[in-house]
């Protein structure tokens, strides 16, 4: 690939280092994604610069009037503190003419909203677990036709935001003290689904067109309590000394039989074609004791960090880190806005 013009695109509180020795740990995780792919690209010899962006779309049109970038790396996951909000920054850079990595707006709209995600996939029959949405000052409704234990979680956030042990509930009044909880805690709608007990396993896609399908991976919970929920919680996914004393990592799901494997990565390919994503994109399973396949989301623009899942799993499929970056660069300057016809 010929050198290029990247602007990275990040919140303006993860703008990385110039080295990772200059943050502590914990600081370091925050912006680990931000660094890797900077560094990454710098040292394949891109001209890379990094904004951050918090509330102010006018520095970014600065920008990319100014430097004109060939492409922006998107790794901004939210605009004035909303999440909900990032796909109105990409559609922005499509207004703008600019070519960007990962998914595009009405993926990323999609894909956000887990309930309207689930209806689209009950549609196209793909397996999804029963659901209810709960919002604030209405009375939760279709509780009785679910069966228990249930899981409570934000409608829209990502990253297990608001996920934790105590989001599997056994009872109604629980479900109620849980979604207040949501309520309270995020700020956005409740969802209320079916807990479906057995294996957390995720699928990459990769492709706008041509999709390509990377190596399932499973979360292994370690020696979590057995009476705990095998959940991705947020301890699970971003609290380094709990995952260290659980033991608690993520690996290749090599003993799945080779016809349930191509039905999980089909279904992954299924969910990503009815959701129109592009770019990349991480589908979330849940694969019961009896080997039923459940999807519980779809995650575009997942984390891409080095030795994250996304990346592990690519690295399986025969791309070492750089190689992933520069298809990612790839597929964003062949994806084919509304402005480029």
């Amino acid at each position: 690939m010929k050198k290029l013009r990247i602007l990275v695109l990040a919140h303006e509180d993860l703008i990385p280092p110039e080295h990772a020795a200059d943050l502590d740990e914990a600081a370091m995780l925050d912006c680990q994604t931000e660094y890797d792919v900077c560094v990454t690209l710098r040292k394949a010899g891109h001209d890379v610069r990094v904004l951050g962006l918090r509330y102010d779309l006018g520095v970014l049109r600065k920008t990319l009037v100014g430097w004109k970038p060939h492409i922006t790396f998107n790794l901004l996951e939210e605009f004035h503190d909303v999440t909900a909000y990032d796909h109105h920054v990409v559609a922005y850079l499509e207004l703008m003419k600019q070519r960007y990595t990962g998914c595009n707006p009405s993926g990323l709209f999609l894909s956000r909203d887990k309930a309207l995600s689930k209806k689209i996939m009950i549609y196209h029959r793909i397996p999804t677990a029963r659901f209810t949405i709960a919002k604030a000052g209405r009375r939760i409704a279709g509780l009785g036709k679910l069966r228990y234990p249930l899981m409570v979680k934000s409608a829209t956030e990502d990253a297990s935001l608001g996920i934790a042990q105590a989001s599997r509930v056994m009872d109604e009044e629980k479900v109620r003290e849980r979604v207040a909880f949501i309520h309270q805690q995020t700020g956005t709608d409740a969802l209320v689904e079916e807990y479906i007990d057995g294996r957390e396993l995720y699928v990459g896609v990769m492709g706008n067109h041509r999709l390509k399908t990377l190596a399932v991976w499973e979360m292994d919970f370690g020696s979590l309590p057995a009476d705990s929920a095998r959940v991705a919680t947020r301890k699970v996914k971003w609290d380094l000394a709990y995952r260290k004393k659980y033991g608690i990592s993520s690996k290749r799901a090599t003993d799945l039989p080779p016809e349930l494997e191509k039905r999980i990565q089909k279904i992954g390919r299924r969910v990503y074609k009815a959701l129109q994503l592009s770019g990349y994109a991480r589908i979330d399973f849940r694969l019961s004791k009896d080997e039923k396949i459940v999807v519980l989301e779809a995650n575009a623009n997942p984390e891409l960090s080095y030795g994250d899942d996304f990346a592990d799993s690519a690295e399986a499929a025969g791309y070492s880190y750089p190689e992933l970056l520069e298809q990612i660069i790839r597929m964003g300057l062949n994806y084919r806005a509304a402005w480029r016809d």
